[in-house]
């Protein structure tokens, strides 16, 4: 399992708008073959910024719903609203 960590920020003013174009979308991920989990949190001390968390089976099944039409649906609802592109990033759980 992979945890994909997005830093998005959006335009100042458009936060509820995100908001809710990100509750029309998720199930584009939510649906994506790999996809475990999804969640989005709204930054307190700057409030234009948000970070998606993806529980992903792997990093190759994130790479599939990037290169599905889903992505596309996804991406047309939450992208308007974007500052700049997302830093988007993988992880992996430390185990001993």
């Amino acid at each position: 399992m992979v945890l994909e960590v997005a830093l998005i920020d959006v335009l100042a003013g458009q936060e509820e708008a995100f908001e809710a174009s990100y509750l029309l979308a998720r199930e584009q991920i939510e649906k994506a073959e790999g996809a475990r989990s999804i969640r989005m949190t709204h930054g307190i001390e700057r409030p234009t910024r948000f970070v998606l968390l993806v529980e992903w089976d792997s990093v190759e099944a994130h790479e599939r719903f990037r290169a599905s039409e889903a992505f596309g649906v996804w991406r047309g609802h939450i992208g308007p609203h974007f500052a700049n592109p997302p830093l988007v990033e993988h992880y992996a759980d430390v185990t001993g």
